[in-house]
């Protein structure tokens, strides 16, 4: 699914007219986030978001399990697995699995920290706990009440913000701001915030600490690109960001194809996308995610083989707050 732009924009006409089914939707989805959690055994740490779509999510989890082993924790990521097809709870195996089987984002996860996908969140934290975490980061499941969380990090893209500010289908949000609000313990923003300016201010006006953060690409990888004019192309929550970066780091991007979030790559679109850049001698370049999905797939090895990917990490620039928040929680 793409977002539908209005999401994105002073509400609208659109927004308006979708406004019923949207007040329906939030107040089940208040309603839902409202209920006790499960405690999984061990502290859980949660990395949410407000709204549909990617705001950086995965690269946070990454960087909190980063800093939990800095400090001797033994950390699994649980997530739901989405769009994959198994439903766990299943211990995820990087060199088996594949993205249709446990989805992209535990697929990517998995190549740097055991990772569970689970469906049920409470089966998937006991498999974790059994496998021998000491904390769980949840990648995503901020909304989904089966799990006490000891830390709820809700990310927030600082281009685009909470949108219209309206609840699904009206706007980009999960549930209301407020009751998400009422259970998160503190704020992310990614990226330059200048959309994020309200947000900033309603978390900053209930005391909820807020962090401010970037995602920096790979020195590496960025030499590896830069000299030659790129196709680049995505299938993740927000493709803008992904083609922003490269072109904010000095990569020649000639074309780019924009997909929906969590596209599963076809022969077809693997052929044009190769003739594409053959034809135009242009470099592809696309995200790890995306390159994820292409692993263990025989109609796109020569696609996986051929582009570059970009990998990014999470740098927060109040790191030792940030730091000794997540590890007071850790247990």
């Amino acid at each position: 699914m793409r977002d539908p732009a209005f999401w994105w924009y002073p509400e609208s006409l659109v927004a308006r007219m979708l406004a019923p089914g949207a007040a329906i939707y939030g107040a089940i989805a208040e309603q839902r986030m409202a209920k006790p959690g499960a405690s999984a055994g061990v502290p859980v740490i949660c990395i949410g978001n407000l709204t549909v779509g990617g705001a950086g999510k995965t690269p946070t989890a990454l960087a909190v399990a980063a800093l939990l082993r800095s400090a001797g924790k033994n950390p699994f990521v649980l997530s739901r697995g989405y769009g994959g097809t198994l439903e766990g709870p299943v211990r995820v195996d990087a060199a088996r699995h594949r993205a249709a089987d446990v989805g992209d984002e535990p697929l990517l996860i998995a190549r740097t920290v055991p990772t569970v996908i689970a469906r049920d969140r409470v089966s998937g934290a006991e498999a974790a706990r059994a496998g021998g975490a000491d904390v769980i980061v949840m990648d995503d499941g901020f909304q989904n009440p089966s799990l006490k969380k000891d830390l709820a990090i809700v990310v927030v893209d600082g281009r685009r913000g909470i949108g219209n500010g309206c609840v699904f289908p009206a706007g980009p949000l999960r549930a209301p701001l407020k009751p998400q609000l009422r259970r998160a313990h503190a704020v992310l923003v990614i990226g330059a915030p200048e959309g994020a300016g309200e947000i900033v201010s309603v978390a900053q006006a209930k005391g909820l600490p807020v962090f401010f953060g970037e995602l920096e690409p790979d020195t590496a990888a960025l030499a590896a690109i830069r000299g030659r004019p790129v196709l680049a192309f995505a299938g993740i929550g927000d493709p803008e960001k992904f083609f922003a970066t490269l072109s904010s780091s000095g990569v020649d991007v000639v074309e780019r194809f924009a997909f929906a979030d969590h596209h599963r790559f076809s022969a077809s679109d693997a052929r044009g996308l190769l003739a594409r850049a053959g034809t135009q001698g242009l470099q592809l370049v696309t995200t790890e995610k995306d390159r994820a999905r292409m692993a263990g797939e025989p109609e796109l090895m020569t696609l996986a083989a051929t582009v570059q990917t970009l990998p990014v990490t999470l740098k927060v620039a109040e790191a030792d707050a940030f730091r000794d928040l997540v590890l007071s929680k850790a247990g």
